[in-house]
């Protein structure tokens, strides 16, 4: 279990975390990144490593990261790349939009997919900057499988 919550981690910081998370001996199941300014480029590189076979994470925590639309898709990609074990992933005081949450929800029809519960909340215009999370927005935590309709 690893917490860096308000560590002041960059992009950078993501290239190393992702090395890491498909490395062999790796055994992190929780990670917990909240209030850094990953954005969305830090997201992408974090998301190499979510790809690979080799990450066994279970829980990942992006708690108001700056990320956007972009970094959602970053995580779909690598959430479709592999047989993931992520089953908890919050987003919560992120600018995802709809557009971004629906890249996500789009995902549960991956049979590979192993997520469990997303949590969601839309952070204030004015905290955007600082990466906070500010007045609650449109806060979800569901978990997923109550979402897949099946024949």
């Amino acid at each position: 279990r690893v917490h860096t919550v308000n560590w002041r981690l960059s992009e950078r910081s993501c290239d190393a975390l992702s090395s890491v998370l498909s490395s062999q001996s790796s055994s992190l199941r929780e990670l917990d990144l909240s209030n850094n300014h990953l954005q969305d480029s830090g997201v992408k590189l974090l998301s190499a490593g979510l790809k690979s076979p080799h990450c066994e994470l279970e829980t990942l925590t992006l708690s108001g990261c700056l990320i956007t639309e972009e970094g959602c898709a970053s995580l779909a990609t690598a959430l479709s790349s592999n047989p993931s074990h992520l089953r908890e992933l919050d987003l919560s005081y992120n600018h995802l939009g709809d557009s971004g949450v629906n890249l996500l929800s789009a995902g549960l029809e991956d049979p590979h997919w192993r997520l469990e519960t997303l949590r969601y909340e839309e952070a204030a215009a004015t905290d955007h900057q600082s990466g906070r999370g500010g007045r609650a927005g449109n806060l979800f935590s569901v978990p997923l499988s109550a979402w897949l309709i099946r024949p």
